[in-house]
């Protein structure tokens, strides 16, 4: 394997079969996902007793964790699975990645390729975010690649042994598309005993913001009431669906700012205001949806779910929106009773930025 690439290995518990791959993060481009490709099992035929070699990749939704028996605390079901054999070779001699090709230099005769091609229409990777007392594997959606030994691919009656298994988890991610002008949203709104209405105009300097940078919310109000604004509420909603057997959207407040204003009767006025949403500020909230992680590394909450539109999606789903709360108080004696609010909501898509071709530290085929 030569200095730039690093693989990623697992044995199976007999030692048997030995699964490789070459990375473990797969772009989906919305028309398009990266091929499944940089991969090889390792079979040891002595140890197969006259049994074949399979391979599957299956993106699944799960609740609970694995060790939990399965009085409805733990839940798996597979959104979409695919199964190859590659011992004894089932479609003679496929085209080799540059990849799998030194991967075979590697381990010799033994060596075993194989590939999958995902549909578009499967979610990324992404996860529920446990409470701060939850033990176990957060609810979510994650990608599997799993070697197993058997006598037939798909038997219900065939029981797999464990250490007949080896299997990678690995990441279905999106990036930021090229950015655009953000969104704008008007709104007039007339309150009680005022002829005269508010008018509020809201929107975002770009369309596409990354996690962790600084969101721009452009507010600009024309007051022809007689009523003093006194308060703009800026929010940021997580809207997650998950979809299953049927769809439910939850909504978290993942940040909210309240600045303090004066603005007067029959006046017009435009701020620009910065908020930032974090997961860092965020971790006591359960069921907050973030990228689906490998291993116990840093993620941020889940990125915008890009998709084409025409074709139904299942598993979670996200979407964000900036809310602009404009809060005016009556003059007068009923002032107090009149207090009024106007209220804009924007679309947001928050990702993380197309990262530039970069090249790992060089190492030999890490036990992932």
């Amino acid at each position: 394997v030569n200095n730039s690439e690093r693989v990623y290995k697992k044995t199976s518990g007999n030692g048997t079969i030995a699964l490789y791959l070459g990375k473990r993060d797969f772009v989906d481009h919305v028309d398009r996902v990266d091929v499944v490709a940089d991969g090889i099992v390792k079979v040891d035929p002595s140890g197969l007793n006259g049994r074949k070699v399979f391979v599957y990749l299956a993106c699944a939704f799960r609740y609970g964790s694995d060790d939990l028996d399965v009085i409805g605390l733990s839940f798996r079901r597979d959104i979409w699975m695919k199964k190859v054999q590659v011992y004894p070779a089932a479609d003679g001699n496929p085209t080799k990645t540059p990849m799998q090709e030194s991967l075979l230099k590697k381990v010799g005769e033994q060596g075993c390729p194989f590939s999958f091609q995902m549909p578009t229409n499967l979610p990324c990777s992404v996860s529920l975010h446990p409470g701060p007392n939850d033990n176990g594997k957060a609810c979510g959606v994650d990608f599997e690649v799993k070697a197993y030994i058997a006598k037939e691919a798909s038997n219900p009656d065939e029981v797999i042994d464990k250490k007949d298994t080896c299997r990678l988890m690995i990441r279905k991610i999106q990036f930021a598309p090229t950015n655009k002008a953000g969104p704008k949203v008007e709104l007039s709104k007339q309150f009680m005993m005022s002829d005269k209405p508010i008018h509020l105009e809201a929107s975002l300097e770009k369309e596409i913001y990354y996690h962790g940078d600084p969101l721009t919310v452009i507010v600009k109000i024309n007051n022809e009431t007689s009523k003093t604004i006194k308060k703009i509420k800026v929010s940021v909603d997580q809207l997650t669906s998950v979809v299953l057997y049927s769809s439910d959207t939850y909504a978290k407040e993942v940040c909210c700012e309240e600045f303090a204003e004066n603005i007067a009767a029959n006046s017009i006025f435009e701020k620009s205001y910065q908020v930032t949403p974090l997961l860092s500020n965020n971790k006591e909230k359960r069921g907050l949806a973030v990228d689906g992680k490998l291993k116990d590394e840093d993620t941020n909450l889940a990125s915008t779910t890009l998709s084409q539109g025409d074709k139904e999606m299942q598993g979670i789903i996200i979407h964000y929106k900036v809310k602009v709360t404009v809060t005016a108080s009556g003059g007068g004696l009923l002032g107090g009773l009149t207090g009024s609010d106007v209220v804009v909501e924007l679309p947001l898509t928050l990702m993380s930025p197309k990262p530039a071709d970069r090249t790992d530290v060089a190492v030999d085929a890490v036990e992932a």
